[in-house]
């Protein structure tokens, strides 16, 4: 275990920085724009910018699931369900607290100094590879020394993007449907630690990120990384307009559960309505590299997290208390949430579930964007697509129908519309 020497300098030192930072808050005041306009209920503020239609569109669906505007009576369950990196936020939340970790020191090594403890779809290559540029002078459950050892910090980061630093798979054998090998193993970075603790490195990072510089890097090992981090005022004021129509906004993310609750206060959101992937935790409470399970996949399984069909998974089971394999399946149309927005192909099963909106921004992500041209509300679809609100991409060229959509073994096919047609290829027109 971590000597407590080590763990109470650590969290001085999260607890230095975060009395350390002022005048960090995100929070943008009500401008003169919002407000309801002569209707009594709230309305989108005007003065922040959408692409050509989608602030109407949105709010025309908002007002006709409102029980503000009494298009929804009282004893309605209305719901929207947003992820979170780079929907909400500029950036990733998970990837910052990794990175803080690693910068930090406090990325343990694993158990019996097998790096393949760490996760159940690690290959043999990655997990020799971290052996190697880690090392075994720190024992087992002890902090590597990763602020100064750029080999392992390096390797780490290659890892986190799927890969080994000299380019071989670094995960392989989950189903590509319900699980992201290298988004779970992130999670795992964080095994030996109480959900508490991994909340003030998560708290930590916040304040890292929204103290710095738009457009900020750091420095992990050798490799320059994303620096900072901004809710987007778009998002924010979406999320706050739902509520105040008495929509629930929920958040459901591949980002660890902890660390989404440090932050979905910037948007107003409480932590009881924050869905993450869930660690199985230890008898002393620390968190392990396994999973709990969604849909009626035993806990530690390793099977399914929020991601591509298990956020529907996980959304139906916490949010609309669907239990067993039912929970993987569309719900019918009146059980389901009325918006939902991302920006990933992660993300395109959940999104397209919402029945009145499904706001993709843009990232050019295959999938997601295939499904969303295909739908546009424009013609007379429920999709609506937005640029980044910050450094929007470029165009991308047209995505091919036969190639965006990813099946459980990995393969790439076509993407399907809800009567199982392959969809056209699409060009990139929001961007």
């Amino acid at each position: 275990m971590i000597p407590p020497t080590r763990l109470i300098v650590a969290l001085l030192a999260v607890a230095t920085l975060l009395g350390g930072v002022s005048g960090c808050s995100t929070d943008r005041p009500t401008s003169p724009a919002s407000g309801d306009h002569g209707s009594g209920c709230r309305e989108l503020d005007a003065s922040l910018e959408w692409h050509d239609g989608v602030r109407e569109f949105l709010q025309s669906a908002i007002n006709a699931n409102s029980k503000c505007t009494g298009t929804a009576d009282g004893a309605a369950h209305r719901v929207a369900i947003f992820d979170w990196d780079n929907t909400v936020v500029k950036n990733d939340i998970g990837y910052a607290t990794n990175y803080y970790m690693l910068t930090h020191d406090l990325v343990l090594q694993p158990a019996n100094q097998d790096w393949h403890n760490t996760g159940r779809y690690l290959t043999d290559a990655a997990a020799d590879a971290l052996s190697a540029a880690c090392g075994k002078d720190a024992p087992a459950g002890e902090p590597l020394p990763t602020s100064s050892n750029a080999l392992c910090a390096d390797e780490i980061l290659s890892l986190l993007g799927g890969q080994t630093t000299t380019g071989r798979p670094a995960f392989a054998g989950s189903d590509a449907r319900r699980l992201e090998g290298s988004y779970a193993w992130g999670n795992a970075l964080s095994a030996g630690y109480t959900a508490e603790e991994l909340a003030q490195f998560a708290a930590a990072a916040k304040q890292q990120n929204l103290a710095a510089d738009v457009g900020a890097t750091q420095k992990v090992g050798t490799e320059d990384v994303d620096g900072y981090i901004r809710v987007y005022p778009q998002i924010k004021d979406l999320i706050a307009t739902l509520q105040a129509h008495g929509i629930d906004a929920w958040v459901v993310s591949a980002s660890p559960e902890p660390v989404i609750k440090v932050w979905a206060g910037e948007v107003g959101i409480d932590d009881q309505h924050v869905v993450g992937v869930r660690s199985v935790a230890d008898r002393s409470g620390k968190l392990t590299a396994h999973l709990l399970g969604c849909g009626g996949v035993r806990d530690g399984e390793d099977s399914v997290m929020p991601f591509a069909d298990g956020k529907r998974c996980w959304a139906n089971q916490v949010i609309f208390g669907v239990d067993g394999p039912q929970a993987f399946d569309q719900l019918p149309q009146d059980r389901r949430q009325v918006l939902a927005a991302g920006d990933s192909n992660s993300d395109a099963t959940f999104v397209g579930d919402a029945t009145a909106v499904s706001l993709a921004i843009n990232r050019n992500k295959a999938e997601l964007m295939c499904r969303a041209y295909d739908g546009l509300y424009a013609k007379g679809g429920k999709w609506a697509v937005n640029p980044m609100f910050m450094d929007p991409l470029p165009q991308h060229p047209p995505y091919p129908r036969g190639q965006a959509f990813v099946n459980s073994d990995g393969s790439k096919g076509p993407v399907r519309d809800a009567a199982g047609n392959p969809i056209a290829d699409q060009v990139d027109s929001i961007f």
